[in-house]
């Protein structure tokens, strides 16, 4: 191995898919701590393709589920077909070619545009998916641009940074739309810095972005984003109770619909079916634009080129060789599509399903392959933020509904809980009864969440959770925690719970408000038994709900301070505070 990979490091970054609000892959970057490992790469195809190897190695030891994107420079796709050892890298790390996005960057001008395309050609080939990066400020030409029909372009930050004002920027980001709707690409743009340009970039119809407001180049991969709250921007998809089916919006696949009278002849239908060979169907719809019929391409036309079939059906109505539609109405997503088209006959699981509005009337289709394809990215993404224990998120995705929650002006309380003395379970009763407990625990924080909307519930680690709630949604998770008789191996096992109590403005960030919860948190293990405290950001004092003070230590072989002495120091540490926060 070379020594400059010694001093070599990678940040990742998010890439957000706007539609859904998630984190759709995540790009690694290099991070030289000495020397110019970037300028080498550039002057070398064999450094680009190892530094690009290394980066994917990196993302392996992060365990991240996510696709990847990884920079290489066009000069080494044309001079290096096949990258082996990108190729090897990716191997080793048990990850798949389709799993990684190449972003290829300039310069392009040197570059003999025959080979790089060929060079494309053949990672395509392997299952690779081609960026073309920082489109916008630099020197692909246009003509390269339609030859390499990415399956993504991404736009250079510095027409990100303009977009809102200048109607240039917003004339050359919708051409590169139009671009990537002709050759079946994605839209991205880097340096989303401010909810002023997010705003821009959602109504500018870019489907990913990257930039600090969501996330900054981080050294571990980011479990959760920000995003800006629905009065700054178009709305996202929320996120739904847990045990709820959540997903994208069907309106993110919508195509649109080959719609044919109902009255319509099956020779009129095999006509539009020839004419339009990308059509998968036809839609049959009544003088309201209602569905009637679903005419799928294959089944009908196997129909007509059967012996005397063109005879039989040519001059009838189409509606002899059609099924009732499926249908779902604009506001479904896509696992309401997936239940409609699973629940029906095998034979039509690949049919189209058609989005109504609340009138009945066609809008568009989806597409089987369309859905499932978003859903096994959700699936991938929501995977890589479980806890493998419990099946919970993590910290971050507590923390980033807190930061939502901040910049909406809404209150919110924040709660840390805990097994009390949980390395002596452990060492008592065993690893086994250890994580089965901390399992129950988790169930029981679920099932409380699931019957509040408003409810977000984390697993840190080990045996600390995260609760976020309304101010008045505490008592269900209290009594769940609480009011329980928890044991492992046959001993008991209390709980102690510690709550920050937020008003709007309360605290500019998540960091604020776990610092604000740090002392409750001492406090309530301070408490014996199920333990219960509550405070405020800013203030000393707190309620304690649950628990009794510990005794005080008295002199060796004595009972302890005496009742008066010990009273008037649990008032100091508590604050006398009686049902304020």
């Amino acid at each position: 191995m070379p020594a400059w990979t010694d001093q070599l490091r990678f940040a990742f970054q998010p890439v957000v898919n706007l539609a859904t609000g998630s984190v759709a892959a995540l790009e690694i970057l290099a991070r030289p701590e000495c020397g110019d490992v970037l300028a080498s790469a550039r002057r070398s195809p064999d450094v680009d393709a190892e530094l690009a190897g290394l980066a994917v190695q990196s993302a392996a030891r992060q365990e991240t589920l996510l696709p990847l994107h990884v920079n290489v420079f066009a000069a080494t796709v044309a001079e290096l077909p096949g990258l082996t050892a990108l190729g090897k890298a990716v191997h080793d790390a048990g990850r798949r070619p389709w799993e990684i996005t190449l972003d290829l960057v300039g310069p392009f001008t040197y570059v003999p545009h025959r080979a790089l395309l060929a060079g494309v050609a053949e990672l395509r080939d392997e299952g690779y998916r081609i960026c073309a990066d920082g489109v916008g400020d630099g020197d692909l030409p246009l003509r390269l641009l339609g030859e390499l029909a990415p399956d993504l372009v991404k736009l250079d930050a510095s027409l990100c940074a303009g977009l809102a004002d200048d109607a240039g920027a917003r004339a050359v980001v919708a051409a590169m739309g139009r671009l990537c709707e002709q050759t079946g690409g994605l839209l991205a743009i880097e340096g989303v810095e401010t909810e002023r340009q997010y705003a821009a970039v959602r109504d500018a119809g870019v489907q990913l972005a990257q930039g600090n407001l969501f996330a900054p180049p981080a050294r571990r991969p980011a479990a959760d984003v920000y995003l800006p709250p629905a009065e700054s921007a178009p709305a996202t998809v929320a996120a739904a109770p847990y045990g709820a089916p959540s997903g994208p919006p069907v309106a993110q696949f919508l195509q649109p619909a080959a719609l044919l009278p109902m009255s319509a002849s099956a020779g009129a239908v095999r006509s539009h079916l020839t004419a339009f060979p990308e059509v998968s169907g036809v839609l049959l719809v009544d003088a309201d634009g209602v569905p009637v019929r679903a005419v799928d391409r294959d089944r009908f036309l196997l129909s007509l080129s059967a012996r005397y079939g063109h005879a039989l059906y040519a001059d009838r109505p189409a509606l002899r060789l059609a099924d009732r539609p499926r249908t779902v109405g604009a506001g479904a997503t896509a696992w309401e599509v997936l239940d409609v088209i699973t629940d029906g006959d095998r034979v039509r699981t690949g049919d189209d399903v058609a989005v109504v509005d609340e009138r009945g009337r066609c809008m568009g289709v989806v597409h089987l392959a369309d859905i499932l394809r978003a859903l096994a990215e959700s699936r991938v993404e929501e995977a890589a933020r479980l806890n493998p224990l419990t099946r919970l998120p993590g910290s971050d995705a507590v923390n980033g509904e807190v930061d939502r929650r901040i910049a909406a002006g809404r209150p919110f309380a924040l709660s840390w809980v805990d097994v009390d003395g949980f390395k002596q379970v452990n060492d008592g009763a065993g690893f086994a009864a250890g994580d089965e407990l901390i399992r129950s625990v988790g169930r029981a924080l679920a099932e409380v969440a699931g019957h509040d909307a408003d409810a977000r519930v984390g697993h840190i680690g080990g045996d600390d959770f995260l609760v976020l709630a309304e101010p008045g949604g505490l008592e269900p998770f209290a009594a769940a925690l609480l009011d329980v008789a928890w044991s492992a191996g046959g001993a008991p096992v209390t709980l102690s719970l510690a709550t920050v109590v937020c008003p709007p403005g309360g605290v500019p960030g998540h960091q604020q408000a776990a610092a604000a919860l740090a002392p409750l948190k001492k406090a309530a293990k301070a408490l014996s038994g199920a333990s219960w405290v509550v405070g405020r950001p800013g203030s000393e004092r707190f309620e304690t709900r649950r628990g009794t003070p510990a005794r005080v230590p008295g002199p060796a072989g004595g009972d302890g301070a005496p009742a008066g002495e010990q009273e008037d120091a649990r008032a100091d540490r508590r604050g006398a505070v009686s049902g304020s926060a």
